[in-house]
């Protein structure tokens, strides 16, 4: 695999760390799970649930295929250990607050004294510098609220919503894995590690970058749109007749229209002076969406569909969940991978987003039980049977 014999400290909870640190596994690296006492709080995500699932498919999605241990980074004998693995690694990534790093002797300075190549990663709501570095985040407030894209998505004049859990902190797993891609490069060259640190925030800036740019530039950018005003009639969500959303993107601001109108069946407006000119379509863009309605809310979907694809037009459905899961051109495009239940048999989850054929792997281990690795692990770097009893003895590990 691409990354074989790549040793990475995934010393993180949540979603961004472990999501990088899976991907970095997916992808050959011998990942080491590290968790305090009770483990990481996804680990308990469905345990509030009336009723129990029986299963943890959240953690499994970024803790699959790791080796997982538990030390107690308060206790010297569960600092040092941590420290130690630090000496034999590839990568150390966390998202623990610095301050707390420094009090004990994790930070990154310290753990490359001695293993100079190391390539320490750092995770964190807003950055390691500036007045609000200090504050906790998480995806809701840093990624989605505080970097814009919360504003930008709603339709101007509209409430603010929640957004599903998990995507701006994958979005950062991603990021945080280019990054650490990047150091290592720099270390084939120089053989020397580096600090690499990404945020949510920061990701969360950079994803709508290109609206952004023309805020940076210009001082302005345009709001999002409702459905019933939007600035291009065409780029636009409809429903059929049978009750399906579909999204349309002409290519560019007038590409498609007769195509589009023929679709529609509806090309008797082409002659409608209302819409004789792209001009003219924006300036009229509410009538020429109320048409557009009409005439797609009269057609059933799988006839939509062919007409749009006869006109090598570019669209969409919006899609369930249920539909994504049974998508055969998303399961052909590499987004779903197996893991291993336990039982001898496997499910399905979501894939990281990239293919190299030949080479994809298409099931990957069980996430691990907490702890269940504790005794092999610290065995690996040197620890005796007794002084591995000892340390779970005194609760320095688990």
């Amino acid at each position: 695999m691409l990354l074989k014999g790549l040793k990475v400290i995934d010393f993180t909870a949540y979603i961004a760390g472990p999501g990088a640190a899976a991907i970095l596994g997916d992808w050959g690296a011998d990942v080491i799970k590290v968790e305090r006492p009770g483990g990481d709080n996804m680990r308990h995500v469905f345990a509030d649930l009336k009723n129990d699932i029986g299963a943890n498919p959240t953690f499994d999605v970024d803790n699959r295929g790791k080796r997982g241990i538990v030390l107690d980074i308060a206790k010297p004998a569960g600092r040092d250990a941590l420290a130690k693995l630090a000496e034999t690694a590839d990568v150390f990534l966390t998202n623990t607050r610095p301050a707390s790093l420094r009090k004990y002797g994790l930070d990154e300075a310290t753990l490359r004294e001695t293993n100079p190549r190391l390539v320490y990663a750092v995770i964190t709501g807003y950055g390691l510098e500036g007045p609000d570095a200090h504050l906790p985040g998480f995806d809701v407030t840093a990624f989605w609220a505080r970097s814009g894209i919360g504003y930008m998505t709603a339709p101007k004049g509209t409430e603010p919503f929640m957004r599903t859990s998990g995507m701006g902190d994958h979005a950062t797993s991603l990021a945080t894995v280019s990054a650490i891609l990047a150091a290592l490069y720099e270390r084939e060259r120089t053989g020397v590690g580096r600090l690499v640190q990404t945020s949510l925030l920061a990701t969360g800036v950079y994803l709508w970058g290109s609206d952004l740019a023309v805020q940076l530039k210009l001082g302005r950018v345009a709001s999002i749109r409702s459905r019933d005003n939007p600035i291009n009639a065409l780029a636009n969500h409809f429903k059929s007749a049978d009750d399906q959303w579909f999204v349309h993107n002409p290519r560019g601001g007038h590409g498609g229209w007769e195509a589009f109108l023929k679709a529609a069946g509806r090309e008797d407006l082409i002659a409608d002076e209302r819409f004789a000119s792209g001009k003219a379509r924006r300036a009229n863009a509410r009538d020429l969406a109320v048409e557009l309605d009409a005439a797609f809310a009269a057609l059933p979907m799988a006839e939509i569909a062919r007409r749009l694809n006869e006109a090598d037009l570019v669209w969409a459905l919006l899609q369930t969940p249920a539909q994504v899961a049974a998508d055969p051109q998303i399961a052909a495009a590499g987004a779903f991978v197996d893991i291993e239940d336990g039982a001898g048999g496997t499910y399905r989850s979501v894939a990281a987003p990239a293919r190299f054929p030949g080479a994809d792997a298409t099931s990957r281990p069980r996430s691990p039980g907490l702890g269940e690795h504790t005794r092999s692990v610290l065995a690996e770097i040197g620890y005796g049977e007794a002084e591995v009893e000892a340390m779970i003895e005194s609760g320095a590990a688990v």
